[in-house]
């Protein structure tokens, strides 16, 4: 009998440094997954970076996944991890079937990419044996919400055939607001209950059109990069999957971690 996941996920992956610093709590979060959150063992994993931004849809298709250093300024520590996943080629070539049958007319291989830190980081934490066959997707930010829902709507057969779907991106992502302060900004602080509430009230539609509901949409997201891998991790699990809060904390005062399950089991 094929492995079924009922759930897909999105993972807010904050700074790089999650990768190494203890201090952060979606760090202990993300390593407690197999435990706590998500015990099943997937066939493979499909991740929404929200750090592959492209004009058409892509999937990368390689054997073995190079681990892709995208980002500057940080500790030696972080340019030596590696995560050496096998690429999932099978996968990549059933993401790219699916939505051309859904009507995206041109969806593009990349067959050098590997995983950028979007990825490979919360994954280093989740499933560090890095035995699990992993490829990505990417979002095109010169779209809007709908349209990385129905993309994700499109891969919902992909749960029935044993592969997890998993959007990483941040429920705030505004890097030139963050300071070292105590508490929360006010601003982030209101986009972030404001997409909970939508979230777990089930009012997806509202979601997709978060930058004329939500407040202080474009102050949260001044780029939505970050944010549409959440659209697509919805859309993915169907317009009455139940939404739930698995984790959430802050960092800088305008990152928020808000971590969200969706549940398609009727």
């Amino acid at each position: 009998m094929a492995l079924t996941m009922k759930d897909t996920f999105y993972i807010s992956h904050g700074a790089p440094t999650l990768a190494i610093d203890e201090s952060i709590p979606a760090r202990h979060f993300l390593q407690s997954w197999k435990d706590k959150v998500f015990p099943q063992k997937p066939k493979a994993i499909l991740v929404i970076s929200g750090h592959w931004d492209t004009s058409f849809p892509a999937v990368n298709i390689v054997h073995r996944n190079d681990t892709i250093y995208d980002f500057y300024g940080f500790p030696d520590a972080m340019y030596k991890l590696k995560y050496p996943a096998p690429g999932a080629p099978e996968l990549a070539l059933r993401v790219k079937e699916l939505l051309m049958a859904s009507g995206f007319k041109r969806v593009d291989e990349d067959r050098e990419r590997g995983l950028d830190h979007g990825a490979w980081v919360p994954l280093m934490l989740m499933y560090p044996e890095a035995d699990i066959p992993v490829c990505q997707l990417s979002v095109q930010s010169k779209r809007d919400g709908n349209y990385h829902y129905n993309l994700g709507k499109a891969l919902a057969p992909l749960k029935d055939e044993g592969a997890l779907i998993m959007g990483s991106g941040s429920a705030t992502h505004n890097l030139r607001a963050l300071r070292m302060v105590d508490g929360i900004v006010p601003w982030a602080l209101e986009f972030d209950t404001w997409l909970k509430d939508a979230l777990l009230q089930g009012r997806y539609e509202d979601v997709n059109r978060y930058q004329e509901k939500a407040p202080h949409a474009k102050m949260a997201h001044p780029w939505p990069d970050h944010f549409y891998p959440l659209h697509v991790a919805m859309g993915a699990a169907g317009e009455n999957a139940k939404a739930k809060l698995i984790h959430h904390s802050w960092q800088l005062g305008a990152l928020s971690y808000a971590s969200y399950q969706f549940n398609s089991a009727s």
